[in-house]
C-alpha cells in the first residue's frame, strides 16, 4: 500500500504550527526569565495589598522619637493616625 501524499493545506498548517511553538516558547522562557531576575532580587521585592504599611510611609524629622528612634507618619485617614491622635490628647 503506497503512502498517501501529503497536501499542500497541510505543509502550510504545519509551518503556521511552528511558527505558534516558537512565539509561545519565546513568551514562556521570557516569563521565566523574569521571574528568575525578581526572585534573585527577593530582598527589593515587596507585596501590595492595598492597606498602608508602616514601612513604606516617610520618617517625620520633627515628630518626637519614640523608643529613641523616629517613627513612620501615619496617614491622615488611617486607624494609626485616629490612634495617634487620641493619645495625643488633641
Amino acid at each position: 500500500m503506497p503512502m498517501p501524499v501529503e497536501h499542500e493545506l497541510h505543509k502550510r498548517r504545519r509551518s503556521r504550527n511552528l511558527g505558534l511553538l516558537a512565539v509561545l516558547l519565546a513568551f514562556v522562557a521570557l516569563v521565566f526569565g523574569l521571574s528568575v531576575v525578581k526572585i534573585t532580587q527577593g530582598d527589593l521585592m515587596q507585596g501590595y495589598d492595598h492597606r498602608p504599611r508602616a514601612s513604606m510611609l516617610p520618617v517625620d524629622p520633627d515628630a518626637p522619637p519614640r523608643d529613641g528612634r523616629a517613627g513612620p507618619v501615619a496617614a491622615p485617614g488611617t486607624p494609626a493616625a485616629a490612634q495617634e491622635h487620641e493619645e495625643s490628647g488633641q
